[in-house]
């Protein structure tokens, strides 16, 4: 009887394993950043079965793009102070919005470069800050392709003369 138990479990668990492995990987806090360059909210998904980085905005597939077709993909970040945000919190209260103004917000930023045919495409995605390291981890474990990280990303920082 215990080894009828065991060996179920052991299936089950085999089962699972496999399922897990092979499961696709979602990320739903990202932005997808439009010709306009306004942000969206997007999932992305890195399907296991298709072998395709997926993008979908509301339900509706924006980009389906084969592995095979990913050229390289870059990660970038900025930072700046929340100038604008402290102007409208100075509005209540003086001190607080200079404190606001002081601070610096830091965004992380993927961009993948594709083709379909012979044309070259750029997909351009504001990561969360909590999923920026697993996002960039899980693109080079599923596609195989090493992310390049940008030196130089914008810093907004007084140049020196």
């Amino acid at each position: 009887m215990r080894l009828m138990q065991r060996t179920v479990l052991l299936l089950g668990l085999g089962l699972w394993l496999t399922h897990a492995v092979t499961a696709d990987v979602i990320y739903d806090k990202e932005k997808l950043s439009d010709a306009r360059e306004h942000q969206v909210k997007c999932q992305l998904i890195f399907s296991e079965n298709t072998k395709a980085l997926i993008v979908t905005v509301a339900g509706r597939t924006v980009a389906d793009i084969p592995y095979n077709t990913i050229d390289k993909f870059s990660y970038e970040f900025a930072k700046h102070h929340r100038i604008k945000q402290g102007a409208i919190v100075m509005v209540a209260s003086l001190g607080a919005g200079a404190v606001v103004m002081l601070t610096k917000s830091k965004t992380h930023w993927l961009t993948v470069d594709y083709h379909e045919g012979q044309t070259a495409k750029e997909l351009v995605l504001r990561m969360d800050k909590k999923d920026y390291k697993d996002i960039i981890s899980t693109a080079q474990a599923q596609t195989g392709k090493s992310v390049e990280m940008v030196e130089g990303a914008v810093k907004h920082k007084k140049s020196k003369r």
